[in-house]
C-alpha cells in the first residue's frame, strides 16, 4: 500500500474516534496492524496529527470560548468556574504521565492489550448506561469541584490503550449525575489542553523519531482528522443524547473480539 493512502486512512480513523467513546489511539494502533505496518513505527506520526482534531473543537465551540475569554475580562464568576473546571480535571493526567509516562509508552503499540481494553470497556459502558441515573446540571461551568476532578482521575485510565479518553470522562461525568451532553461537551473542552500537553510533550521527548520527510504526511493527516472530526462532533452529541452510548458499547465489543480472534491466526 502506498504511503499516502495509509497517511489519509490514519487521518480519518483519528478523525472519527478522537472523540467517539471507542479509543483512538486503539484504532490507529490495530488499523496500522491491519493494514500490513508496524504500529510502533507509525506511533509517533498518530501522536503528531492529534491536533487537526484538536482544531476542530476550536472552530466547532469558538463561540463558547470566547464567551469564557471575554467573561474572564468581565469577571463573570460562570467563565472562572469552565476555566477551573478544566484546569482540576487536567492535574491528574499531568501527574500521572510525569511518573509514569514510560510504561504508558510501552503498551502503545500492543495490538492486544488494546482488544481486551475495547471489550471490557464495552461492558462497562453497557452497565454504567442501565444503572446510572444522569440528571440535567447546565453546562460545563456548572459542574462542581468534586465532580471535576474526579472526572479527571477517571480520565486517566485512557493511557491504557483501547480505554478511549473520551469515552472516560463521558461515562465518568455520567457515574457523577452529569447529563449526556454535559458530559459529551466537557469531554470534548477537556481534550484540548489534555491532548496538546501530551502531543508536545511526546514530540519533544521523542523528536528523532520523525524524519523530516515525514513532516507533509502529518500535515496531510492533520488536516484529514481535522475535517472528518468537525462532521463527527456535530453529529456526536445530538446521537447521544438521543440514543445513549449502547451502540458504541457492542460497537467496542464485537470490533475488540474481532481483533483477538485476527491476532490469534495471523
Amino acid at each position: 500500500m502506498p504511503i499516502l493512502w495509509l497517511v489519509i486512512i490514519l487521518g480519518i480513523v483519528e478523525g472519527v474516534t478522537e472523540y467517539l467513546p471507542v479509543s483512538s489511539t486503539g484504532h490507529l494502533i490495530l488499523a496500522t496492524e491491519l493494514l500490513g505496518f508496524k504500529a510502533e513505527d507509525w506511533e509517533a506520526f498518530n501522536v503528531a496529527i492529534q491536533p487537526g482534531a484538536i482544531l476542530a473543537i476550536i472552530v466547532l465551540y469558538w463561540r463558547t470560548f470566547w464567551d469564557v475569554f471575554t467573561g474572564l475580562f468581565a469577571r463573570r464568576p460562570e467563565a472562572f468556574r469552565f476555566v477551573r473546571n478544566l484546569v482540576i480535571a487536567c492535574v491528574p493526567a499531568i501527574v500521572i504521565a510525569l511518573l509514569f509516562g514510560d510504561q504508558v509508552e510501552q503498551m502503545l503499540g500492543n495490538a492486544v492489550v488494546v482488544a481486551w481494553a475495547l471489550i471490557i470497556g464495552g461492558v462497562a459502558i453497557l452497565v454504567l448506561e442501565r444503572v446510572v441515573k444522569p440528571r440535567e446540571c447546565g453546562g460545563v461551568s456548572n459542574l462542581t469541584l468534586r465532580q471535576s476532578g474526579m472526572i479527571g482521575v477517571v480520565q486517566c485510565l485512557a493511557m491504557i490503550p483501547g480505554v478511549s479518553r473520551s469515552g472516560a470522562t463521558i461515562l465518568g461525568a455520567m457515574a457523577l449525575g452529569v447529563d449526556r451532553k454535559t458530559a459529551a461537551e466537557f469531554s470534548f473542552f477537556l481534550a484540548m489542553p489534555t491532548l496538546s500537553g501530551a502531543t508536545a510533550y511526546y514530540l519533544l521527548k521523542h523528536n528523532d523519531r520523525i524524519a523530516p520527510e515525514m513532516y507533509g504526511n502529518i500535515l496531510i493527516g492533520s488536516a484529514v482528522s481535522f475535517v472528518v472530526a468537525l462532521v463527527v462532533v456535530k453529529l456526536f452529541v445530538g446521537f447521544v443524547t438521543r440514543y445513549g452510548f449502547g451502540p458504541f458499547a457492542w460497537y467496542r465489543i464485537i470490533a475488540g473480539t474481532a481483533a483477538l480472534v485476527w491476532l490469534g491466526a495471523r
